[in-house]
């Protein structure tokens, strides 16, 4: 059957379902070229107002990951699981939900990206370590899989390559914000790894793209759908990002802050999305019938750290040197340590996650442009966490940087935090959607 522009945009605008076929073929003459950025475009647009039915969006993510490379990990026995945020400000979880799944035998292979925006990036957090390795083969990323329970590597260019173009035209005509467009976006590169369970850490707030809790459960029930679609098992929590994730905002700091958390250390915010992340995936796996009795085994394995070298073998396996992270202070020191400090007692409460993200890149823990040099010492340090007691006077938070430090940082830095007269009750985790 012949198939045109014309007779698939105004069965779109006339808000009919649009059969698979049809959606391939607008996709493939887009990336051939048959099809103008313009008429792209006009596509997306009768999308972005007409929406599409979770068929239509489960057919345009297989389309998108079909496009590119996709990983064939049948040889890998057993159950396999993943991960994925959506993106937030010292976001570390993915370096604790890793090595604690693995530990149950469960195997992860994850593909992770680079920072985007405020928000810090998987990969460039672990080439803080010297020598490791984001790019390998797929039979290297299956043997590392196979010696240690899990990987981590960069997404190579030909992942979802449908996607990539798609996204830069909405990018630059202003349809990012569409629920089935975000939808197919993310889970098209979830998709080419065949994982048996994923569960999705979808970000709310000030420091997310999602700034309300009404459009992240949208976007999460037309995920988990795409996943049901593809016989994944997907669970999406919905997590607080108006604060900061932990205490630490930055790349070395941050592995540094997983690697304290499985041994034993580490935030009640930080902890209670990682262990609840992987009590679903426990459940999902049939290693135990409730998340209560899942999340409790988890807990115990904090407390006693046997988790903790999945990290350290991972990250060794992929060649690098771990024994930076043994003497943290002298491989990670930077010349500037610049202390905001209280002016008045209160509890602590954070008005803008986004603003410490951007804050961070300005100390030199991320790019403002791809060319820009990433300094892995580089970060922020918070003496304070969210609804914790402050005093006048005492450190809040504490700018970590080797670039001459600037008069507007600590202006920044104030802007992102208000002091409140009584505690206040933070839900980190706001909903699950199954």
């Amino acid at each position: 059957m012949e198939y045109s522009f014309k007779n698939i945009i105004t069965r779109k605008k006339e808000g009919k379902e649009l059969a698979k076929p049809e959606i391939k073929w607008m996709v493939d003459a887009f990336l051939s070229g048959e099809v103008t950025d313009y008429q792209m475009a006009a596509f997306l647009a009768s999308v972005y107002f007409k929406g599409m039915t979770p068929r239509e969006t489960a057919d345009l993510t297989g389309i998108c990951f079909e496009s590119g490379k996709t990983y064939d990990l049948s040889s890998i026995k057993g159950w396999k699981a993943d991960k994925h945020s959506t993106g937030g400000v010292g976001d570390k979880i993915s370096f604790i939900f890793s090595p604690l799944v693995a530990s149950y035998g469960i195997k992860v292979a994850k593909l992770s990206g680079r920072a985007l925006g405020s928000t810090g990036g998987t990969i460039d957090k672990l080439e803080s370590i010297p020598g490791w390795k984001a790019e390998l083969s797929e039979k290297e990323f299956i043997d590392v899989v196979e010696k240690t329970g899990l990987s981590i590597i960069g997404a190579s260019a030909n992942i979802a390559p449908a996607d990539k173009k798609i996204y830069a035209l909405r990018d630059a005509v202003e349809m990012v914000d569409s629920i089935p467009l975000i939808a197919a976006s993310v889970m098209s590169k979830k998709l080419v790894i065949d994982a048996d369970s994923i569960v999705l850490d979808v970000k709310v707030g000030s420091g997310a793209f999602m700034k309300d809790v009404p459009t992240a459960i949208a976007l999460s029930k037309a995920m988990v759908e795409i996943g049901k679609a593809y016989n994944r098992k997907v669970v999406a929590l919905i997590t607080d990002m108006d604060k900061p994730l932990g205490r630490t905002i930055g790349n070395a700091i941050e592995i540094k802050e997983a690697w304290e958390t499985l041994n034993g250390g580490g935030s009640h915010d930080v902890i209670e999305v990682s262990a609840t992340a992987v009590a679903i995936t426990l459940v999902k796996a049939g290693l135990f019938k409730t998340l209560d009795e899942a999340k409790a085994s988890v807990m115990n394995k904090l407390k006693t750290g046997e988790a903790a070298h999945y990290l350290s073998d991972m990250i060794i396996a992929q060649g690098g040197d771990w024994s930076v992270m043994n003497n943290y202070d002298k491989n990670f020191s930077t010349k500037h340590h610049i202390e905001i400090k209280a002016e008045q007692d209160g509890y602590l409460k954070f008005v803008d996650a986004q603003q410490l993200g951007f804050l961070a890149i300005e100390l030199g823990a991320g790019r403002k442009s791809k060319e820009d040099h990433m300094d892995h010492a580089a970060g922020i340090y918070l003496n304070k966490i969210s609804d914790e007691k402050v005093k006048k006077g005492d450190v809040v938070m504490t700018l970590l940087t080797n670039k001459t430090p600037e008069t507007n940082w600590d202006k920044m830095a104030r802007t992102t935090f208000i002091l409140v007269d009584k505690p206040f009750a933070e839900k980190t985790i706001k909903e699950i959607i199954e």
